[in-house]
């Protein structure tokens, strides 16, 4: 309990500071900010070199640049955490970053889901025969398009769109005169109006996280059932991909599960202890604090074991990071054999 315990005495109390946030996620922060552009920077330099030629590639761009805004918004937060650019470092936060930081999060989650359904069409649909007529119509049919290249690029385009005129009156209703004592607290910023569209708003996006929650358990369940039935059928040849499908299908549900999970499990609780006259006693706000900042490091290491996700589950990417080492390799061992030549 000691990281829990507030490490100076509170001035006000809107101060919920403890050793934990002031002096132990700085550092994870700062560790994951250079993990994460280093890998994500990589991923990036790789991924726009090879053409779409299929929706996964689409959606899994779509994730790296998503990632690569959450990014950006690493170096704000750690400067506030270490006590760098004072309180109007904090209005910028809660006005700009902190809606770029939950607007890149849940384009991620969605495309998570696009990915799923995509490989759930797939994997288990691709031998559904087309219906016909009216019917044609019918859902499965229409699963089929996230294949699509073109239907994936509109779909992205208007999930960015969308997600972004949801999150931007957050921007414009964070109005609020601001000075040194109201800064740290983003929902004292917030207009009437603001205070109850953020509640709307982060209701809205947690209903939109367990949607996608539920359809990534039915998918990958389906698709883990249908490869199981592959292997069952042909035992030994089906071994190596139904080692290689099971690895591609867990490494997207750990990465939400142990990212995005515990996040939103206790935001209901804590949004609603942010609100005016919420009757939540200050311990009580103290340790949802606590909690928040916990699981939004959870969160943010999202932009970590992305990659896994990219290198597991698309070949393309997969290939040309192969292609890219070996030939790196092979360049060093030609240098190094020509120096000892030399020698």
């Amino acid at each position: 309990m000691d990281l829990l315990n507030s490490s100076r005495l509170p001035t006000n109390q809107s101060d919920f500071s403890s050793t934990f946030t002031l002096h132990v996620l700085p550092p994870l922060y700062l560790l994951i900010c250079v993990v994460g552009a280093a890998l994500n920077g990589g991923a990036a330099w790789i991924f726009f070199r090879v053409p779409s030629d299929s929706g996964l590639v689409v959606y899994l761009k779509n994730m790296v640049v998503a990632d690569l805004l959450m990014l950006a918004t690493f170096p704000f937060r750690l400067a506030t955490q270490l006590g760098v650019g004072g309180w109007r470092l904090h209005v910028v936060i809660c006005r700009y970053t902190a809606v770029l930081f939950y607007s890149s999060m849940y384009v991620g989650i969605l495309f998570m889901g696009f990915i799923s359904l995509e490989r759930y069409v797939k994997i288990v649909r691709h031998t559904s025969t087309c219906c016909t007529g009216r019917s044609r119509l019918c859902g499965v049919s229409l699963l089929h398009h996230l294949q699509n290249v073109g239907f994936a690029r509109v779909l992205a385009i208007f999930t960015w769109s969308f997600l972004l005129l949801c999150v931007l009156p957050n921007v414009v209703l964070t109005s609020m005169p601001a000075d040194e004592q109201n800064a740290r607290q983003c929902m004292q910023l917030k207009t009437p109006l603001g205070v109850q569209w953020h509640r709307v708003s982060t209701l809205f996006n947690i209903g939109l996280f367990w949607v996608t929650l539920l359809v990534l358990a039915y998918c990958y369940t389906s698709i883990a059932c249908r490869v199981y039935q592959s292997y069952r059928r042909v035992r030994r040849d089906n071994c190596d991909v139904c080692r290689k499908s099971q690895r591609s299908i867990f490494s997207i549900l750990a990465v939400f599960f142990v990212c995005f999970v515990p996040y939103h499990v206790c935001r209901v609780p804590y949004t609603l202890s942010q609100m005016p006259a919420s009757g939540f006693s200050w311990n009580s706000r103290f340790v949802l604090f606590q909690l928040k900042e916990t699981t939004l490091f959870m969160s943010a290491l999202n932009v970590c074991l992305d990659p896994v996700i990219y290198f597991l589950m698309c070949r393309t990417f997969r290939e040309s990071l192969l292609r890219k080492l070996s030939g790196r390799q092979r360049r060093t061992s030609l240098t190094t054999g020509q120096s000892l030549t030399h020698i």
